[in-house]
Formats: C-alpha cells, structure tokens, sequence
C-alpha cells in the first residue's frame, strides 16, 4: 500500500495515470509528448507507477504500450473506505470512473498462493460465487467447451460463453456476452484472458478484457478490480467481501 500512495502523490504520475484513463495502451514515446520534461523523468516516473501496480506494460510487436491498472486502487477502497463511512465510498466512485477506459482493459494483482489453488479458485464455480458477484460459472472445462454465469438471486441468465484456451494451471481464454441487462446484451461478444505466473510464493495474476467497442458499457468491464479484490482476500484470509457488488446476487457462502 506505501508504494501506491507514494506514487499517488507525485502530480506528474497522476498526470500520467489521467493520460491513460484518456486513452489506453500507450507508448512511452506517445506519453512522453504531452509533457514537458525529458524522456529519461518520464521513464522513472513510469517505473515507479509499474513498481506499484498502477501501470501494466505488455509488449506489441516492437512497441510497449502502458495499460492503467485500477486494481490497488481498489484494494485501498476495500480496506478501509468501504469499513467506516458511505459518504467517502460515494467519493471514491468519481476516482473508479477517472480510472476506467475502453477496448481493452489490463488488470495485474499480485495474490499470495500456489497456481493450482488460484486456477481452482478460478475454474470452480462454488468457489468463483464467493467473489464474482455471487454468480457462478458452469460448463465443460475445454477448449471449445460452452460455459453460463448465472445466480439464484438473479433474475435471470447472466451471461454465456466459449472456453477458447483452457491451459492449466496457467492461462485460460474465454469469449463471453453479457446477458444481465439489454445494455450489456446490446454489446454483444468480447474476450477475457486469465494468466497465472508464479513469483515466489505468490503468483501474478493478469486479466485482459478486450474486443470491447469503443465506448462500450463500462457495465462490462468496471467490476474487475472489485473482482479481483474478492479473490485475493479469500484466498489469502478466507475472508469474503461485504461491498455492495459483492453481494449483488447474493454472498456467495
């Protein structure tokens, strides 16, 4: 958490973060020229958002494009905002709309566990209910298998799908189309892609949301850190999450 506020504090790493959210999947050299200062202070403040978290880097061709990571952000809200005062919560949902964007979407979080219990924690539908919003996830775990989302508590399918790449306990691939609301239905097919690595004795989880339209729903994509928020705290406490779109369709337990 010190690294998060440490580079939170600095405005020309703000900057840079607001940069992101404006448009996703940047170059360093694309990032350099809106500011005035020297490639070499907006390398090191790149650097240090990356050492917190904030900022994921992935290599496309010879480029490296910066993806915004609103997960830390995350983490801070559910340790302690979401414990004391509604009000702060209703101030922190302008930060969440700062620190979102469209087509595709990187999110890395860093959970102290094995890859085979968090590829289960993944994969398995009871336990998925207990951090995914209550919904659970079901079908034939292969390649080219079809899966649904549903829930209890809902009122009715909430989405569908295709496992394109089902490789355990490293990556899985999925298609999906959200089926909770006709907004969501309207948008029709994207793609979610999980990665395990192992660091440690922690892995580094990584989630890429993309072929999504421009200008898509953020319905699609804007539940991912508290998501990801959910399984880290229940595979590293046991613990699970009492925020409001935890226990959307119910607790998951």
């Amino acid at each position: 958490m010190d690294e998060v506020f440490k580079a939170l504090a600095d405005p020309t790493r703000r900057a840079l973060l607001d940069a992101l959210f404006e448009s996703d999947g940047q170059t360093l050299s694309a990032l350099e020229a809106r500011f005035e200062t020297s490639r070499f202070a907006v390398m090191k403040h790149l650097k240090q958002l990356e050492q917190a978290g904030l900022v994921v880097t992935r290599r496309q061709g010879r480029e490296k494009l910066h993806f915004l990571n609103p997960v830390p952000i995350r983490l801070v809200h559910d340790r302690w905002v979401s414990k004391y005062a509604e009000p702060w919560a209703a101030a922190l949902s302008d930060l969440k709309h700062d620190l979102e964007s469209t087509m595709e979407k990187v999110f890395e979080i860093y959970i102290r566990t094995t890859p085979e219990r968090l590829w289960q924690a993944i994969t398995d539908p009871d336990i998925r209910a207990k951090y995914n919003f209550g919904a659970r996830i079901t079908g034939e775990l292969v390649p080219g298998g079809a899966f649904q989302m549903s829930s209890p508590g809902a009122p009715g399918p909430l989405g569908e799908g295709v496992h394109l790449e089902v490789d355990p306990p490293r990556r899985l691939v999925q298609s999906m189309t959200a089926l909770w609301s006709d907004e969501v239905k309207a948008e029709g097919t994207s793609r979610v892609t999980w990665e395990i690595e192992p660091v440690g004795d922690s892995c580094r989880l990584t989630v890429t949301h993309d072929q999504l339209r421009e200008g898509a729903n953020d319905e699609l994509y804007g539940g991912w850190p508290m998501i990801l928020s959910g399984l880290k705290t229940w595979l590293e406490s046991g613990e699970l999450l009492t925020t409001p779109g935890s226990l959307m369709y119910g607790s998951g337990a």
